[in-house]
């Protein structure tokens, strides 16, 4: 997993929102101990601006542009649409997080 310090600000904005922590069946904390799991394991990637923006949401670009630096395999994501072939470019795989962890 790379991740940059926006990016990952972002995935502490959304787990936290109250609909996606009664979605989870979590609360504040147990999604900060999440977090905190997260930003042990993932690997920082310093981001790189200059083919931005690339798609339709500045949050998805940032999702790109970490991979990209990051020279990750693939993009978890179930938004792939919204990646419109982009990440294929750069040689990444756009893939569901179900199609991930069958993957490992």
């Amino acid at each position: 997993m790379v991740a940059t310090v926006a990016l990952f600000i972002e995935y502490e904005a959304v787990l936290t929102r109250p609909e996606h922590l009664a979605a989870a069946g979590i609360t504040v904390a147990e999604a900060e101990n999440i977090l905190d799991m997260l930003a042990s394991v993932a690997e920082p990637v310093e981001p790189h601006f200059l083919w931005r923006p690339r798609l339709r949401d500045a949050d998805d670009d940032m999702v790109l542009e970490a991979a990209v630096n990051g020279q990750a395999e693939a993009i978890a994501t179930f938004n792939a649409r919204d990646f419109g072939g982009v990440a294929e470019e750069f040689g990444i795989e756009v893939l569901t997080p179900s199609e991930i962890l069958k993957r490992m």
